[in-house]
């Protein structure tokens, strides 16, 4: 595996069951009670260009269980955040901590970072990927039907980071994957690109016919942050995407709904249907906790 984590369109399938083995492992050791301290003596330094609820937690709480420690840097405290170049920033962390998780806008700013930085480099979130939040969903689907072997993905909405991270990390798991988005909304070129070498791939503007079987359908915010100027024309463009009832009767028995959360109840998805699914989209907020701990073990514990 590679020395750091920005996007799922750098590792492969190999590398991808090899992080959810690991947090098999991990959640296991946690739910016995095992201590686990395999980065006892590392810090992480956690850069927040935009707000979070469970990626701060979530990274913060594993490397407490792994015996470290995290430093939450808020960028409007960081000198990043009066202009100080990226590569100035990476190199100065670099002497300080082992390892850098950031959670911002651009994802040229994370690929700077690990370019001038010399400790590996996690993607919290960017605009353009959110692989963490994927692992977990890959996760929580092995969980719940064992393999991935002759799944269906379906994601429903806005051709967004989930959208990107879930078309890369659908198909390199092995699955099928459906992607239905309006026109103006769909995933970014250089993946839809990526998607095109591979089997199994139907972009859709229909969420009806992307529905059909699926096994998995996983919807998000109609319109993240930085976007929220745009909430009453995003909000007409995607009439018709939401998961409801009536979506889910068209996917497979059984069919299991994932959201990345927060959720806007009403809007991307039911109340109720939020609501019969609720117990594996728990289980997916959790699975970041684990999949996390895998991804900063395999890059940091040397």
């Amino acid at each position: 595996m590679k020395k750091d984590l920005l996007k799922l369109l750098d590792l492969t399938s190999e590398d991808i069951l090899e992080i959810l083995d690991t947090a098999d492992r991990l959640k296991a050791m946690k739910k016995a009670g095992i201590p686990h301290p395999f980065l006892e003596g590392k810090t992480l330094a956690m850069i927040f260009e935009k707000a979070s609820t469970r990626t701060r937690v979530s990274f913060e709480t594993g490397m407490y269980q792994l015996g470290g420690h995290a430093l939450f840097l808020s960028a409007k405290e960081m000198q990043i955040g009066r202009g100080e170049p990226v590569q100035d920033t990476a190199r100065v962390l670099s002497r300080y901590v082992d390892g850098i998780m950031i959670r911002t806008f651009r994802q040229e700013e994370v690929e700077d970072l690990a370019k001038y930085g010399s400790i590996p480099v996690i993607n919290g979130l960017t605009d353009f990927c959110h692989p963490c939040q994927v692992l977990a969903d890959l996760m929580t689907v092995r969980e719940k039907f064992g393999s991935f072997k002759g799944l269906k993905l379906c994601y429903i909405g806005d051709g967004n980071n989930m959208a990107n991270s879930l078309i890369v990390g659908g198909l390199k798991a092995g699955m099928q994957v459906a992607c239905a988005s309006p026109k103006g909304y769909q995933p970014d070129p250089a993946v839809l690109e990526f998607a095109a070498g591979m089997e199994g791939f139907e972009l859709y503007e229909d969420p009806k016919e992307a529905v059909k079987g699926a096994d998995v359908v996983v919807t998000d915010t109609w319109a993240s942050m930085g976007q929220e100027e745009e909430k009453a024309v995003r909000a007409k463009a995607f009439q018709g995407y939401q998961v409801n009832h009536d979506l889910m009767a068209l996917a497979a028995p059984g069919a299991i709904v994932l959201h990345c959360l927060p959720a806007y109840r009403g809007q991307e998805i039911t109340d109720e249907t939020f609501e019969e699914h609720a117990a594996e989209i728990f289980e997916e907020a959790e699975n970041r906790l684990h999949v996390q701990k895998a991804v900063m073990v395999r890059l940091m514990k040397g």
